[in-house]
């Protein structure tokens, strides 16, 4: 049994079965992502001790799964509030009894938007990027419909060195605008952005209760701020291509089989992320089929 926080950081993750306190632990993959059993995500939303073994093992596996998880919407708000304050989402919304808690739901009247189904983090456009997020399914596909977790900070770990050393020091702009808001009417993106502008974060950010170096861009990077130098550009033609290329092979990286673990719903089965290390992608691939499912973001801190 492994009870300390200590103990599991610095570590790959073993590929066993073990057990944290009164939690059943399998690990998915070599490399992310843990189903537990043995507990209720609205005892742990009331019991400290509960609460903190669950937080260890998400910094551990960076994304946790449990299924029949028979939770009303006031316990799944309680829970996520255990890391922090909730936010809302200013495209999606939230429900009006319980703030923070988006539904996402899709039908046959959905509109045909492709925001989940890329790979990436949540709110990066924010200054300070969501903390991580606990989604519940309230309706599942009979198949498909899954969702992909990535470990970033794997994917930097296994970067080429010489790549390494040439993002340390990057940064990169996010932006809102152009991605939910480029549906929208001109006027209505450009008010998007005046409330939201662009945000820069460093392409390598550190997390900051684990340490771990994090590869951090993803579909709403559009851009390095500080490539164009001496060191990166022979001559001005050279910014453009070598800026854009490089950007894509490192965003190219959240797509490495072996980074990932796909979970597939079930009616109450629920994932709790560390948006922090990880990028997600919600499969679309079960139209006409209903999907409805429930998401309470926490908030984040400032990358650095």
């Amino acid at each position: 049994m492994e009870k300390t926080l200590a103990s599991l950081e610095g570590a790959p993750s073993p590929v066993r079965a073990h057990s944290l306190g009164s939690i059943h632990v399998e690990p998915l993959t070599c490399t992310i992502g843990a189903e537990l059993s043995g507990v209720n995500l609205g005892d742990a939303a009331r019991d400290e001790e509960l609460f903190a073994e669950i937080k260890a093992l998400l910094l551990r596996y960076k994304v946790l799964f449990l299924r029949d998880q028979d939770i009303t919407r006031a316990e799944h708000v309680a829970f996520a509030e255990r890391f922090g304050p909730l936010e809302d989402h200013p495209v999606a919304g939230s429900d009006p009894d319980h703030p923070g808690l988006v539904r996402i739901y899709k039908d046959l009247d959905s509109p045909a938007e492709h925001y989940e189904n890329a790979l990436h983090t949540d709110g990066t456009w924010r200054g300070n990027p969501s903390m991580g997020a606990v989604l519940r399914c309230v309706e599942s596909p009979p198949v498909g419909g899954d969702t992909i977790w990535v470990n970033m900070a794997e994917a930097h770990r296994r970067l080429p060195e010489h790549i390494r050393i040439q993002i340390r020091d990057l940064r990169a702009r996010h932006s809102i605008e152009a991605t939910f808001g480029a549906v929208m009417p001109q006027e209505r993106r450009h008010a998007l952005k005046a409330q939201f502008p662009d945000a820069e974060h460093p392409v390598v950010r550190t997390h900051p209760e684990t340490g771990e170096q994090i590869l951090f861009v993803n579909a709403f990077t559009t851009h390095f701020v500080n490539y164009h130098t001496p060191g990166n550009v022979r001559f001005g033609q050279d910014y453009a291509p070598g800026a854009g290329l490089l950007l894509n092979y490192l965003i190219s990286q959240a797509a490495v089989p072996e980074y990932q673990v796909r979970w597939r719903w079930t009616p109450n089965s629920v994932a709790i992320w560390d948006n922090r290390s990880t990028q997600h992608y919600a499969v679309q691939d079960y139209w006409p089929a209903v999907r409805k499912m429930e998401r309470a973001g926490i908030v984040g801190d400032r990358p650095f």
